[in-house]
Parts: structure tokens; C-alpha cells; sequence
């Protein structure tokens, strides 16, 4: 069997000629969302400059409101949160507030710190909202989201030792030492210490009443359905409630719009892990 070439199993840019045109797409609509939603920005959770989240709001919303955290992707280097504004959209109007956080990307920060910062990020939202939330990314997002899943709460402090009990990652990186060899591990430092360290595969696996999703498009290199598959089958063996679901004509980045989609399968999930 010939070697795979990892550059153009993660290098998605170059797998997916359109996609400049799509994150386009994901800003505009971004923007008329922002200025039309019930919108708390620019909240701090830390002291770094990107230690910003915002959080929408659904109209009429109570007090408890279940709360979804989205966390963007971009491969840890690049991303900014008003561009994924518009994934809160049918979330708030099935009654979930979203919040959509910024953190330090490399490689003024290691793969390992942007874990910790989101980790400051949801006891932040805890102590503001006491909602324990569905954690939802994509792609480096959906690495950081199993991430949260598998962190032990009780050596943060301040939070619950079940603070997140569901997640959906899509398109995500579970295993992060096939990005060593790439363009893409430039900005990132990793080695092969620093890739394991930072691969939630590799970690404890979370409790079983925790419940885990991940998505990949079917039109996606089979890197990244191999690494969904692959999380999904090591966390269900452990008795987590893991699957693995792929996404019809879906690519690395057309899988986001499900989130936007009314008759979404996967939306509907994330509101009924949200409301539990």
C-alpha cells in the first residue's frame, strides 16, 4: 500500500477549491445575524486579548435557558467568532442561547494552551449562567470540543465535575500527529511528545454517561471519517455513549451548514442534548 499523503488529507483549503467562497458566506450571513440577534459581545473569560466570547440570546429566553458553546475551527491558527455568528441562528430560535468564543491561535499559543484557555472559557460561562453546556466544533473546534468532553472538572475547580456532558465535533482532529509532517503543523510546533499530549484519543476516556458525537461529511478525505470513526469506536468500547455519524454530500466545510438548516437531523440532536 502506497504511503497516504497526509498534506492532502488535512490540507482542506487545497482539497476543497470553494472554500474561500464559503467562509464568505458564513461572514455575511454572520453579519445580518449580528445585528438582528439578542447579542452580548465581547464578554471576557480571561486576560489574553482573544479571551472574548459572545453569547446570543434567544428572544424571551428565561434565566435557565440551556446553553450550546460553538467553538470555531481553522486549524488553531486562524478563526475569528463574528464569522460563525450565524450557527446561533436556529439555535436561539429553538430556545438555546449560544456562545461563540475567540482564543489565542498559534503560534503565539500551543495547541495544548488554547486547551486550557477553552477550559477557562466554560467555567466562565458556569459561573455567569450556571447552564451546563452541549459543546459543539469544527474541525480544530471539534478537537477542542472532544477535549472538553474528556477533561477532568474536578482539577479546574470552581465547576462541576460533569460541567460538560454532551458533545458534537464535526470534521474533527482526534489524533493530531498526521499534521507533523504538513504545511498546516508550521505555526503549530508539534512533535511527537507535544502531538500526543495534545490528542484527546489518547487521553482517560470521559465517563460513561457522557455523550459524544462525531460527524464527518461523506465527501471528506478518509482521514478525517477514519478519525471520527476511530474516537467514536475507542470511547463506545469504554461505555461512552460515542457515535460516529457521516454526513451525506457534506465536505470539511459544507458539514457547518447543518447547524443553519431548520430540517437539519444534526440540529435537532444538538437541541435535544442542549435541553437535557
Amino acid at each position: 500500500m502506497p504511503a497516504l499523503d497526509y498534506e492532502a488529507e488535512y490540507n482542506n483549503r487545497r482539497r476543497v477549491p470553494e472554500a474561500t467562497e464559503i467562509n464568505a458566506g458564513w461572514a455575511k450571513a454572520s453579519a445580518a445575524y449580528r445585528a438582528e440577534a439578542i447579542l452580548e459581545a465581547d464578554q471576557s473569560y480571561g486576560s489574553g486579548e482573544r479571551h472574548r466570547y459572545d453569547l446570543y440570546r434567544p428572544k424571551g429566553g428565561a434565566k435557565d435557558t440551556p446553553l450550546a458553546v460553538y467553538i470555531h475551527g481553522g486549524y488553531w491558527q486562524r478563526g475569528e467568532r463574528k464569522d460563525y455568528a450565524f450557527v446561533a441562528r436556529e439555535l436561539n430560535a429553538r430556545g438555546i442561547a449560544v456562545a461563540i468564543p475567540s482564543y489565542t491561535l498559534c503560534p503565539a499559543a500551543s495547541v495544548m494552551d488554547i486547551v486550557g484557555e477553552l477550559r477557562q472559557c466554560l467555567k466562565a460561562l458556569w459561573q455567569r449562567t450556571r447552564e451546563r453546556p452541549v459543546v459543539i466544533g469544527h474541525s480544530a473546534g471539534g478537537h477542542l470540543t472532544a477535549a472538553m468532553l474528556a477533561t477532568d472538572w474536578s482539577k479546574v475547580g470552581d465547576v462541576p465535575g460533569d460541567l460538560v456532558r454532551a458533545g458534537t465535533a464535526l470534521s474533527g482532529v482526534f489524533d493530531v500527529a498526521p499534521l507533523i509532517g504538513t504545511t498546516i503543523n508550521e505555526p503549530l510546533k508539534l512533535d511527537a511528545r507535544k502531538a500526543r499530549e495534545a490528542s484527546p484519543i489518547f487521553w482517560p476516556v470521559p465517563p460513561k454517561d457522557r455523550t459524544f458525537i462525531a460527524a464527518a461529511g461523506a465527501d471528506e478525505s478518509q482521514e478525517f471519517i477514519r478519525q471520527s470513526l476511530d474516537i467514536a469506536a475507542t470511547w463506545s468500547r469504554a461505555g461512552v455513549k460515542a457515535e460516529c455519524v457521516v454526513v451525506p454530500s457534506a465536505n470539511h466545510f459544507t458539514i457547518v451548514d447543518e447547524l443553519a438548516r431548520p430540517e437539519s437531523a444534526m440540529l435537532a440532536r444538538i437541541v435535544g442534548l442542549a435541553r437535557q
